[in-house]
């Protein structure tokens, strides 16, 4: 073997750090099925084609061959598979799913970030009205909570805002274009000279605040509101705002923020997106949004959906280890095992010394903190 070392950007957990892992998939798995949902799971490897749809700047996935040469990657998304399955087994809708697993991303070099992600999520499909967005965003919330994560501050956004405002615009097309463009690259320069033919428009107020809108949900409200009516938008905003005030109503502590100068975060996208994050954590906790396009991309068939995924490694960054607790180290003889198995259940962290040797097992009590349980009675000889 020559090379022993692991790929870039994959890791090894164990003890405490796995241990820890294993406790918080466990728990959101118990809510998401309080809540009624099914389990699905998709192998961790898929054809090239079910990812097409996603931003490849983002979501390079590890790509090879099969035996017929097609390609294959290892999965870079949860999302899309549920879309496969959805499209591929005739399954009758409407349904509420959850799942979990690792998912491989190749990130840039020296990025300091992971290739080999976790992830837990839902996706409900088949529910057109905002109660469904509702229900993930209350998944995602109840989840932090019940895993003491304080200080969340939840991002709205929506995926048709910036187009369905632009198209409103008196521009031509082309200029449409390196407006929207500049206005996601934070380019101002250029934002404020393909702006210029807009300064005495109903228009303008807004365009000079549009770069910099995002941050505290009422304040980026008032500036919405300086726009002349659109019919178009109207409902957009009126769901971002009744999402606002179903979060402040069941969950006062968060912090509500809303970005609409951000692009979609997917070209499947279709309404509200949204991200949690919290002040002590590198990324976002938890992501998602609605993408009632999705099944377009494998088959004819407009459905509706929308979900959320958790970043269980941001999860753990959050959550404090235990301290390591002395373990109670049980030496037997062979044939003392049913002694030793009752000796076992008595303690809640216990655990059988599979030493031969009681002074190789005492070393080992001393090596780990533990409390040694001598049932051979050998240290008295």
């Amino acid at each position: 073997m020559k090379n022993k070392n692991l790929p870039s950007g994959t890791r090894d957990e164990f003890g405490t750090e796995a241990e820890v892992k294993e406790t918080i998939q466990n728990k959101l798995f118990q809510g998401f099925r309080r809540r009624g949902f099914r389990k699905l799971t998709t192998p961790v490897l898929e054809y090239s084609d079910v990812f097409q749809p996603l931003n490849a700047e983002n979501y390079r996935p590890y790509q090879l061959l099969d035996e017929q040469g097609e390609p294959l990657v290892l999965r870079p998304d949860l999302t899309l598979p549920v879309a496969r399955v959805m499209s591929t087994t005739g399954i009758e809708l409407p349904v509420k799913w959850y799942y979990g697993g690792d998912v491989f991303r190749v990130k840039k070099q020296l990025s300091g970030s992971y290739n080999q992600l976790t992830q837990a999520g839902i996706e409900i499909v088949g529910y057109k009205g905002l109660k469904a967005d509702w229900e993930c965003l209350e998944v995602a919330l109840a989840g932090c909570r019940d895993m003491a994560i304080e200080n969340v501050t939840i991002e709205l956004s929506h995926a048709k805002f910036v187009d369905v405002l632009i198209d409103q615009l008196d521009l031509p097309e082309p200029t449409k274009a390196g407006l929207k463009q500049a206005l996601f690259a934070k380019d101002l320069s250029k934002y404020n000279q393909l702006a210029q033919p807009l300064a005495e428009t109903p228009f303008s107020s807004f365009i000079n605040e549009w770069p910099w809108l995002f941050g505290n949900f009422d304040e980026v409200m008032k500036v919405v509101d300086t726009l002349p009516p659109i019919e178009e938008l109207k409902g957009i905003v009126n769901h971002l705002k009744s999402t606002a005030a179903f979060i402040q109503q069941l969950f006062p502590k968060v912090n509500v923020t809303l970005d609409l100068s951000i692009p979609s975060p997917q070209s499947y996208y279709t309404g509200m997106a949204f991200r949690g994050f919290t002040d002590k954590s590198s990324g976002y906790l938890f992501s998602g949004g609605r993408y009632d396009d999705l099944l377009t991309n494998f088959q004819n068939v407009k459905t509706s959906a929308v979900g959320v995924a958790f970043d269980v490694d941001a999860l753990v960054e959050r959550t404090s280890f235990p301290d390591d607790t002395p373990t109670t180290l049980i030496f037997f003889e062979d044939d003392q095992w049913q002694e030793a198995e009752a000796a076992l259940s008595k303690f809640a962290n216990a655990t059988l010394c599979l030493t031969d040797d009681f002074e190789d097992a005492k070393r080992l009590a001393a090596s780990t903190n533990s409390q040694l349980i001598d049932l051979t009675k050998a240290g008295e000889k």
